[in-house]
C-alpha cells in the first residue's frame, strides 16, 4: 500500500492510497460505509485499526468508482506533515563518515531537523544566499512510525513502523560547521523534502538491500544500498526508543550514504535553478528544484 497525501483546486489536502494511476481518498470511501478516517497522516496512524479500517475503504471505493481521482489531476504534498519528532541519523554509512575525515560511530549519531523544515514532493528547496552559502544534498530512506514505541527491542522494532519514505536531509553546511551542532544548518524551511508516499513494509521484499542515490541536474552523485548502512532500521528505532517515546508519525532519516557535494573535489553545492532527485530503490523517486528566496 502507498500512502500519500494530495489534494486539489487549493483544498486541504487528505490522505490517499495510491494505486497505479489511481488515487482513493480513504476518509471520504471510508465515510459512505460508516468509517470514520481523520484527514491527516498523523492521526490516521494514531487511529485504532487504521490499516483495516484504510484496506475496507480503499477496497469499497475500487469496486464503486467512489471517491477515485487520477493521480496526474491532483497536487501532492507530503506524505506526512506536523510529526511530533523528525530524527535524522548522523554518519551512518561509513563511506559517507569516512569523506568528511571521520570514524564510523559506535553508536547511533542523533540530532533533529524542526517539522517545519519538511516540504513535499516537487515542491521548491529554497534559502536565502545571505544566509548560507553552502546548500548540501543527503539522499535519504526514511521510516515512518506506526505504533508507538518505548524501550523496544531491535527484534520487535519493525513492528512499529508504519511504512518507509524517501527523503532529502538538505543541509546550509555553512551554518552546520559554523555553530557545530547541526540544528539550524538542517532546519531551514524547505530542508526537509519527504515523498512522494509512504510505502508499507509488505512492498518491500528485502529492506536491507535497496538501493539508494541522488542525482543533481541528471546526474548522478550519489550511489548506494541499504546493506552498507552502518546501524539498520531495526537498531535504530530500538536506539531511538530507548531515549525517548516514539510517538505515530514521527519520522527518522536513517542516513545517508557518499557522494554529498561538500565534500567533492571540486564542492558540487546546489544552488539557485537546480533540480535535485533523491531515489530509494521500491520506494519511489522525490524530485525537487531548488530556488532562492529573500524571505
Amino acid at each position: 500500500m502507498r500512502i500519500g497525501r494530495f489534494g486539489a483546486d487549493d483544498e486541504p489536502a487528505w490522505v490517499g492510497v495510491v494505486d497505479g494511476g489511481t488515487t482513493y481518498d480513504v476518509r471520504e470511501a471510508a465515510a459512505e460505509i460508516g468509517i470514520d478516517l481523520p484527514r491527516g497522516t498523523v492521526d490516521l496512524l494514531a487511529t485504532w485499526g487504521w490499516r483495516e479500517k484504510v484496506e475496507l475503504a480503499v477496497e469499497y471505493a475500487a469496486e464503486t468508482g467512489e471517491a477515485t481521482y487520477d493521480v496526474e489531476s491532483l497536487d501532492r504534498y507530503a506524505p506526512v506533515t506536523d510529526p511530533a519528532k523528525v530524527v535524522c541519523v548522523g554518519l551512518n554509512y561509513a563511506d559517507h563518515a569516512d569523506e568528511g575525515g571521520f570514524e564510523a560511530p559506535d553508536a547511533p549519531v542523533l540530532f533533529s531537523k524542526f517539522p517545519t523544515a519538511l516540504t513535499g514532493p516537487e515542491a521548491a528547496i529554497e534559502w536565502d544566499p545571505a544566509l548560507t552559502e553552502a546548500v548540501d544534498y543527503e539522499g535519504e530512506l526514511v521510516a515512518v512510525i506506526g505504533d508507538r514505541a518505548r524501550n523496544v527491542a531491535p527484534e520487535d522494532a519493525l513492528d512499529h513502523v508504519a511504512g518507509y519514505t524517501v527523503g532529502n536531509d538538505v543541509s546550509a553546511r555553512d551554518l552546520q560547521l559554523a555553530d557545530e551542532q547541526w540544528v539550524r544548518g538542517k532546519s531551514l524551511d524547505t530542508f526537509g523534502p519527504l515523498g512522494p508516499d509512504i510505502v508499507t513494509p509488505e512492498e518491500i521484499p528485502d529492506l536491507g538491500d535497496l538501493d539508494v542515490w541522488t542525482e543533481v541536474n541528471g546526474e548522478r552523485l550519489q550511489e548506494s544500498n541499504t546493506r552498507h548502512l552502518v546501524f539498520g532500521i531495526d537498531e535504530l528505532v530500538s536506539f531511538c526508543s530507548r531515549a525517548f517515546t516514539l510517538e505515530p508519525g514521527d519520522v527518522i532519516y536513517t542516513g545517508t550514504p557518499d557522494g554529498v557535494g561538500y565534500f567533492r573535489d571540486p564542492q558540487v553545492l546546489l544552488e539557485d535553478g537546480d533540480s535535485v532527485t533523491v531515489g530509494v530503490e521500491g520506494v519511489g523517486e522525490l524530485h525537487n528544484p531548488c530556488a532562492h528566496t529573500d524571505r
